[in-house]
């Protein structure tokens, strides 16, 4: 039995019984690395990784790349790092699923945040919906760097005609930026409420997700006042 051994089983007896609800950010590193790197302390490298990126969400947020110059992780302990969050969005999308009318905006804030979780590029959902507010599908528009997403109202306009849905939701984040709309939010916006128009589909909403929360342009009010241009 090693030295670290003792300690390790103390870690995985107490996720056992009460999950993580007594753990630390350190802890629960320390925790999932050991799966990884079954011969080392995993302390050292837990401490070392959030001395780096500074908090366990910028520790999940980071590339391979960057949690590989971190001494003590290599490949294997990079993916499972990385694993983590996308398997945590992808069960996340899979229970939002679950609820197909979408009746209000937090309805669909709650079905589209889990699209977003841990996404480190600015990325734009389409989400289409019949006249009983069923979802019909939701698709990706596009995917780029930090805000270098562009939306393509043509296309847009096609999808929405070909899927015969009536209302459609325009949503994309700003990974490091203000839950808040920009210049160029409006201007999409606007252009979007225009050609969904002229065939009688309803621009419903455009959401922003961000860290600190979400902007709704209908609950802002800012849908309406575009809608008079």
């Amino acid at each position: 039995m090693g030295i670290h051994d003792g300690h390790r089983e103390r870690l995985r007896d107490c996720f056992r019984k009460d999950g993580l609800a007594g753990f630390d950010a350190l802890r629960s590193l320390e925790l999932l690395l050991q799966y990884a790197i079954p011969r080392k302390d995993t302390n050292p490298i837990a401490h070392a990784l959030l001395d780096r990126f500074g908090s366990l969400q910028e520790v999940f947020d980071a590339s391979e790349e960057e949690l590989c110059q971190v001494e003590g992780i290599g490949p294997g302990a990079a993916t499972l790092i990385r694993l983590v969050p996308q398997i945590t969005r992808k069960s996340a999308v899979d229970k939002a699923a679950e609820q197909r009318y979408l009746l209000n905006t937090a309805d669909i804030k709650d079905y589209l945040l889990p699209h977003f979780l841990f996404e480190r590029d600015e990325l734009a959902l389409l989400l289409c919906l019949d006249g009983q507010k069923r979802v019909i599908k939701c698709l990706e528009l596009s995917r780029g760097v930090v805000n270098s997403v562009s939306i393509d109202v043509r296309r847009v306009l096609e999808i929405a005609l070909k899927l015969r849905c009536t209302g459609v939701v325009l949503a994309h984040n700003h990974p490091d930026g203000p839950a808040a709309s920009s210049r160029e939010d409006d201007q999409v916006t606007a252009a979007l409420l225009d050609s969904l128009r002229t065939v009688r589909i309803e621009l419903l909403d455009h959401l922003i997700f961000a860290r600190e929360g979400v902007f709704s342009y209908k609950d802002s009010g800012a849908l309406r006042m575009l809608s008079y241009y």
